[in-house]
Order: C-alpha cells, then sequence, then structure tokens
C-alpha cells in the first residue's frame, strides 16, 4: 500500500513538472507548458460552440462578460499576457481553468469570442486571491486586462455569486484536473507511466517583488 501511494506521489511530481507547475527558474520567466494546453482547449471550445450557434443548434446567454466585439488579440496571447504581468504561480490557471468550468456548467454559458476574455482574467484574478500568498488588486488586473477597475469588479462579484462563493479545489480535484490538461495535450489518449519532463530552471518571479507600476502595455477588451 504504501509503495502504491509512492508510485502515485511519483506519477504527480512528474506531471505537474510536465506542465510546467513545478521548479523555480532563474532570469525571466519562461511561459508554462500548461498556458499553450489552457488556451487551446479555449479556443477549441470557442470555435465549436460558435459553430453551434450559426447553426442555431445552441442559443447563447448573454451575461455582463460578454462585450460589443471580440478583442483583437488572441486567447493564447491574452493568457500569456497575464501570466506575464500578474507575477500570479502556474497552478493559478489550472484553478482558474476549474473555475471556468464551474461557471459555464452553473451558469449555462457558452464560451465565445465575446466573452471568454472577461471570463479569463476573472478566473485567474480570484485563483490568484484564493491560491497565492501575494497579489495584486482589481485595479491592477484591469489594467492588465483591458477593462476599466469598475468593470472587474462587477465580473468579479457576478463569477463569485455564479460559483456561489466555492472556491474550494482539492488536492484530488487538482491532480485530476492536471491529468484531464495532459490527456488533452495529448490528442486524448490516456498518459503513460513516463511522463516526458519539462527542464524547468530556477526562480519564478513574486509577485511581492513586483509593483503596480510596472509599464503595462495597454490593452482594451473593448466596450460592454
Amino acid at each position: 500500500m504504501a509503495s502504491l501511494e509512492l508510485e502515485i506521489e511519483d506519477v504527480s511530481s512528474e506531471l505537474y513538472l510536465a506542465l510546467g507547475l513545478k521548479g523555480k527558474r532563474k532570469g525571466v520567466p519562461r511561459t508554462p507548458r500548461v498556458l499553450s494546453i489552457i488556451s487551446s482547449l479555449l479556443e477549441r471550445s470557442v470555435q465549436k460552440n460558435e459553430k453551434l450557434l450559426e447553426t442555431g443548434e445552441k442559443k447563447d446567454v448573454i451575461t455582463i462578460f460578454h462585450g460589443l466585439r471580440a478583442p483583437a488579440v488572441s486567447i493564447r496571447q491574452y493568457i500569456e499576457r497575464i501570466f506575464k504581468y500578474s507575477s500570479c504561480s502556474p497552478s493559478c490557471f489550472v484553478v482558474a481553468h476549474t473555475y471556468m468550468d464551474r461557471f459555464l456548467q452553473r451558469g449555462n454559458v457558452h464560451l465565445t469570442s465575446l466573452n471568454v476574455h472577461r471570463i479569463l482574467i476573472t478566473s485567474v484574478m480570484i485563483a490568484a486571491k484564493f491560491l497565492d500568498d501575494a497579489f495584486f488588486n482589481n485595479a491592477y488586473y484591469a489594467k492588465v486586462g483591458g477593462v476599466s477597475t469598475a468593470e472587474m469588479n462587477r465580473l468579479e462579484i457576478k463569477f463569485l455569486f455564479s460559483l456561489d462563493f466555492r472556491l474550494q479545489v482539492t488536492v484530488d480535484a487538482f491532480r485530476r484536473h492536471c491529468l484531464y490538461l495532459e490527456k488533452e495535450a495529448n490528442g486524448g489518449y490516456q498518459i503513460e507511466r513516463q511522463i516526458q519532463m519539462c527542464r524547468l530552471e530556477e526562480g519564478w518571479q513574486n509577485a511581492e517583488e513586483a509593483t503596480c507600476t510596472v509599464n503595462i502595455q495597454r490593452l482594451s477588451c473593448g466596450t460592454v
């Protein structure tokens, strides 16, 4: 029994390394692999939903997360921007993705190019507040996300109430979600015992070391 538990721990450790969730690196942070996986999943979901909406197989539910037009920045560029400026841990993006799943299921909302950016920035901000010891305030995340502070506050409140403020993600749930992400990254096939290890150097930038005066390139998600 003890050997089985150790083996499970070894698999989880390799999985987290492969996704870029563990390890410290020196110098400028490199984008963790998990961000590419999540952005690809979100992009596929948006494309699928918009095709179904066009054919009338699905009906869109308009929420405060919808913009009048889709932002010019891609989902991948947007998630990399959030990682670059927020300095939140890579694990926040896994937790944020679980929050997004909960939000979409509870509200019967479909991801589209009109709402995915706002849902993403809101979920990451909330995950950082719940998970990380140091995090930026709403005004800072609003600047990173390309929305006003007032809108960021409204999005956060709506998101939290939609989840019933249930933000807890157990260790087992986190591990299972990581397994799901790795499986999707490998084309839907069951991951093998030996997971290819990502070479990670030392040192993640900590939010405490950054300041809100950092030079953030201007971005706008458009007017709601």
